[in-house]
């Protein structure tokens, strides 16, 4: 039998493939309608004014970080030390439970803001174990050789989620707003069944079982620092996206600035997603092999041109003409640096490593909201949006003198190449 080209001839990898689509359009779905509700029940239940209520939306992203920041070396251990499949299911039912407990309370009427903040915390800690676990199955499942055309899949198998996921909550948030999250459940459930069917997985060395998890997680850290060009990419994307965040104030921007409601946030989600898609599709069939480096510079400092954009329109279809390119140029960068962490980390600290970049992702997604929602309160959310833009791109600039790893990087090197 001849190898196979493509990461979707093997069996393994196209149940993979679902389960992370399934749960990224649960998730994002889940956490559009949960930023909507803040927003809406701070204004109409509270009576808060804008600039208030947008600094709830900054707390509710650091009410989803803290579990993050606090159990992440906890996950990227347990990533190592148990059986991935495992590990990722039982996180899936526990969001099955979070889901049904959001749509109950919201059927009920028992909707409030300590009640969505709790529900979102319960989410943030499911989302630590599931990241982890689900990055460091697929190049289990896959040949070296087909790990960066993987990439790109997964990352199709994401934005699709997140394409699809915000957009179909937005309107059926419109329609009943529990049914979001029943269709959350639901997804969720599909996604454990797919990544308990997934076999082959290669079994841990004896001494990575056998080894002390605190000296596990200062490994993981230890692996990061010393590998200069991967460590430049984390930080890179950490506080770039930490500063050029617009996605807290999209409710902002949806309801009170483009008047286009949870229907019109729905589409805004879904054009950043779509555009990341768009070239994550374009990754699958051709990588990118050469000047790695200096792209991955020049798409952020292009995500931080498009969010300054983003801030300025006042006009929906180019609002949401910006947020696509946002997310085309993002996609690049996610890429460089997922296929960097894949392709240089051994599997025996793949785990922790994976938790460490989700960390920093989580970090720059929910303390960037937090930030946002402050500064929101301090500047409006025009200001707010401009300001972090601008940021990014002085952030990238300062990182390229910081690291001139990243600059002469030319193609990625896999370890033992």
């Amino acid at each position: 039998m001849s190898p196979p080209t493509s990461p979707l001839q093997i069996a393994d990898y196209r149940k993979f493939w679902l389960a992370r689509f399934c749960t990224m359009l649960a998730s994002t779905g889940m956490v559009v309608i949960i930023g909507y509700q803040v927003y809406d029940v701070a204004r109409a239940d509270y009576a808060m004014s804008i600039p208030t209520a947008s600094f709830q939306l900054g707390l509710l992203g650091f009410a989803q970080f803290l579990p993050v920041f606090l159990l992440t070396p906890v996950a990227g251990v347990v990533a190592d030390r148990v059986d991935r499949r495992k590990v990722a299911a039982l996180a899936m039912i526990l969001d099955v439970c979070v889901a049904l407990g959001l749509g109950i309370t919201t059927e009920l009427g028992l909707r409030s803001l300590p009640v969505l903040f709790a529900f979102a915390v319960l989410h943030g800690v499911v989302r630590v174990f599931i990241g982890p676990a689900m990055s460091a199955i697929a190049p289990n499942v896959v040949p070296l050789n087909l790990i960066p055309r993987a990439i790109a899949f997964n990352s199709i198998a994401m934005q699709a989620g997140m394409i699809i996921g915000p957009a179909a909550y937005g309107f059926l948030f419109a329609v009943d707003q529990t049914v979001p999250y029943w269709t959350s459940a639901g997804m969720q459930v599909i996604s454990t069944l797919s990544v308990l069917a997934i076999s082959n997985l290669p079994p841990f060395s004896s001494e990575a079982r056998d080894a002390h998890p605190v000296k596990q997680i200062v490994d993981g850290f230890r692996f990061v620092w010393h590998q200069r060009f991967l460590l430049g990419c984390i930080t890179l994307d950490l506080f770039a996206v930490l500063l050029g965040g617009a996605t807290a104030l999209m409710p902002v921007f949806a309801r009170d600035i483009l008047n286009v409601g949870a229907e019109g946030l729905g589409q805004m989600r879904a054009a950043v997603a779509a555009g990341a898609a768009l070239v994550a599709l374009w990754l699958s069939f051709k990588p990118l092999e050469r000047n790695v480096g200096v792209k991955m510079l020049l798409a952020v400092s292009i995500y931080g041109a498009m969010t300054v954009s983003f801030g300025f329109s006042r006009v929906f279809p180019l609002s949401l003409v910006c947020l696509a390119l946002m997310g085309a140029a993002d996609m690049i960068s996610v890429f460089i640096r997922t296929s960097l962490v894949q392709l240089r980390t051994p599997d025996e600290v793949r785990g922790r490593v994976s938790a460490i970049s989700g960390l920093a992702i989580s970090a720059s997604n929910e303390l960037g909201e937090m930030q946002s929602g402050v500064a929101a309160a301090l500047l409006g959310a025009t200001g707010a949006v401009v300001f972090g833009g601008v940021g990014a791109i002085v952030i990238t600039l300062f990182w390229a003198g910081l690291f001139p790893e990243i600059r002469r990087a030319r193609t990625f090197e896999p370890l033992g190449a």
